[in-house]
């Protein structure tokens, strides 16, 4: 299985109203399922947007609440669904963001690893301690959270030690840097030269315009889908098998000279 179809869902987040999220949430699971999408792809914190003050109140653990919600709605429609939802952790509250596959089974999770200061995450939230790589049937996918996307290395050890060939990314990044958003996911596709499949969120949300754009990228850095400014849901194929191809035809992991320029 090469060819994959992926849905974005572009939200527009109701800050703190999990309710009205998760109809909305729902409500796009089941159009991205009757594309024929293969996988959804929800914002990061989807359910109640930055509403961090309140974030041990909306957390729950891994396999209940949204999350077992989210499960659901993937099983019910045969469609794998990733996005993150705030996670209680023991005494900890993390961004979480949770692969489900068809059937409805927990197959990856990602805690993100950097906080995003901006937004007092540091104050509120623990970080996560490693990557994820998801292993599917289609092959290896590197997952990551909004703010991830400044910290090149993390998408370059999904690519180089693991060869992962699709990058899966949740996101609420402001409209005020939107063209840093579009720039640097171009890069990482680029550079680890694999398809990107990032959603962002749009609209006001808790005082901040998101900038949308949400995007599915392929190895050469074309944009093959972009979303605009509004709510909705982008649905594209991909052919995984591209990536061997470019990976071949320029062979920059294989050029790559780690002894001269790293632990320096």
């Amino acid at each position: 299985m090469t060819k994959l179809t992926i849905s974005l869902a572009q939200m527009r987040i109701k800050l703190a109203r999990a309710d009205e999220n998760l109809a909305t949430a729902t409500n796009m699971i089941a159009q991205a399922a009757a594309d024929s999408a293969d996988i959804a792809l929800l914002p990061e914190l989807w359910s109640t947007g930055y509403d961090l003050e309140n974030a041990r109140e909306h957390a729950s653990n891994l396999g209940e609440g949204s999350f077992a919600q989210v499960a659901d709605a993937a099983r019910q429609n045969r469609i794998a669904v990733y996005g993150s939802l705030l996670e209680r952790r023991g005494d900890r509250v993390m961004n979480c963001a949770a692969f489900y596959d068809a059937a409805g089974e927990l197959r990856g999770v990602y805690r993100k690893i950097h906080l995003f200061r901006l937004f007092d995450e540091h104050l509120w939230l623990s970080e996560g301690e490693a990557p994820d790589l998801l292993q599917a049937a289609w092959g290896a996918a590197g997952l990551a959270i909004c703010y991830d996307l400044r910290f090149p290395e993390l998408f370059r050890r999904y690519a180089v030690a693991h060869g992962a060939a699709l990058m899966l990314l949740c996101a609420e990044w402001p409209l005020a840097r939107a063209e840093h958003w579009r720039t640097l996911l171009r890069a990482r596709a680029i550079e680890n030269q694999c398809f990107v499949a990032a959603t962002n969120s749009c609209g006001e949300t808790g005082g901040t315009v998101f900038g949308g754009h949400s995007m599915i990228i392929d190895p050469w850095g074309q944009v093959i889908a972009e979303a605009g400014t509004d709510e909705c849901l982008l649905t594209a194929e991909i052919d995984l098998a591209e990536v061997q191809r470019v990976r071949r035809a320029i062979p920059v992991f294989e050029d790559r000279r780690p002894d001269a320029y790293l632990g320096r």
